[in-house]
């Protein structure tokens, strides 16, 4: 018997990402040199020794049904071990999923077949550390019908998240769906109480519920909306404070707080940028907590000094595997797989993903660069916001984004 189903919500179209998500969904997108970010909830999972996941896609899903395939195949003669992606099939109807709770209620026959004891929801499109097995530990303790993992918020960006009120005990007595405004914490009038989009659910209670639900045409079918405000009325939802989980290797006395939704592009820029501090906010080194995501046989990345400009170097930086920087500048930048920066090029401030090239002389600044781009030799990206206006996406606060090309042959890169 699987004691704990994990069902992975990772259809979501993440448009405010812009370019990033034109061909792939959200949990999809790259992170952190060498990460997509489906990565972090499937390594909090694998590492809480939770084994049997699902993870439901739906929109643009191919990119992200491809890194599963590669990177998270459990290969296993054991029932109760697997990670696998399952797309939506419309079994209820001929429509796609309504909302979050429709998902999981198209998918009940999977709980069925599980004969789960819990069932842990949780998004697939953040970046944090957690191990489930404490948020399932305080769910049992609590007696609780359903638990959903929580976190403090700054007040004004109440209007972002679904907002919780609790007594003493974490018993939740309100809930907002992305409020105009809401009441401050006790004993903290700056921060407001946000629900992560993480909720466990006792696995029959779960099906019931979900199944009330489909029968009220009223409902939005969305846990947010309709599951949890009905779950207050019960008296036994409660919520799971996120600082309070601690991780291995979490330094004595130090909160577990970093949980960041990236779901826009300045905020993507942001979490990527956290990376390259000296001591970053978000820890990709934890030994005892490891990130897991696709194993590839590219080359160790490469530094290569020019006599001449005498450089060839990165600085504040993460480079992943395969990147070359031959007599090129790196700066303040997160450079994933295959990343060649040629002689007197210059790269501060960046995200640059796998296998773009930037060119001799060539200049980048505050951009956010896909997959496959070539920056010719001399061009600048990001000096000239009204040009790059004209060529590419930038946002409000001046970050330029490339979106990603097809990847060239094998023999014309290798002539590059």
């Amino acid at each position: 018997m699987i004691q704990t189903l994990a069902m992975i919500m990772a259809g979501g179209k993440g448009t405010r990402l812009g370019p990033l998500t034109t061909e792939r969904a959200k949990p999809a997108v790259p992170f952190g040199g060498k990460y997509r970010i489906i990565d972090f909830v499937l390594s909090n999972f694998v590492n809480s020794e939770i084994f049997a996941i699902y993870v439901l896609t739906q929109f643009m899903a191919q990119s992200l049904v491809e890194h599963i395939r590669r990177g998270w195949w459990i290969a296993s003669f054991l029932r109760d071990q697997f990670i696998i992606p399952v797309p939506a099939q419309m079994r209820t109807g001929d429509s796609w999923y309504l909302g979050t709770a429709d998902a999981i209620f198209q998918n009940l026959n999977l709980i069925d077949d599980s004969h789960a004891q819990f069932v842990a929801v949780f998004g697939g499109d953040h970046v944090y550390k957690m191990d489930v097995r404490q948020m399932i530990g305080f769910h049992v303790d609590a007696g609780a019908e359903c638990t959903v993992a929580a976190i403090p918020v700054p007040i004004e960006e109440s209007s972002q998240f679904g907002i919780l009120e609790t007594d003493e005990v974490g018993r939740v007595t309100s809930f907002l769906e992305k409020p105009a405004t809401a009441k401050p914490m006790p004993g903290n009038p700056a921060k407001v109480l946000a629900s992560m989009g993480n909720y466990v659910f006792p696995a029959e209670l779960l099906k019931e519920v979900l199944t009330e639900d489909s029968r009220n045409p009223a409902s939005k079918h969305d846990f947010g909306n309709d599951i949890l405000p009905e779950m207050v009325k019960r008296g036994k939802l409660y919520a799971y404070d996120f600082t309070t989980n601690q991780v291995p290797g979490l330094p004595p006395g130090e909160k577990n707080d970093y949980w960041r939704d990236v779901g826009t592009i300045d905020a993507y820029y942001e979490a990527n940028m956290d990376l390259r501090r000296v001591k970053p906010e978000f820890n990709l080194y934890q030994k005892e907590w490891p990130i897991r995501t696709v194993t590839t046989f590219a080359p160790p990345a490469k530094f290569v000094l020019d006599e001449v400009s005498r450089q060839g170097r990165a600085i504040n930086s993460v480079i992943s595997d395969g990147c070359i920087v031959s007599g090129g500048l790196v700066h303040q930048s997160v450079l994933s797989r295959g990343v060649h920066v040629h002689s007197y090029a210059e790269v501060r401030d960046s995200i640059i993903m796998d296998d773009c090239d930037i060119g001799r002389y060539a200049r980048v600044r505050r951009a956010i660069i896909d997959k496959n781009v070539r920056i010719a030799d001399g061009d600048l990206v990001g000096y000239d916001l009204e040009r790059d206006k004209k060529r590419f996406f930038v946002t409000d606060s001046g970050i330029v984004v490339i979106p990603k090309m097809p990847a060239e042959p094998p023999a014309s890169r290798m002539t590059t």
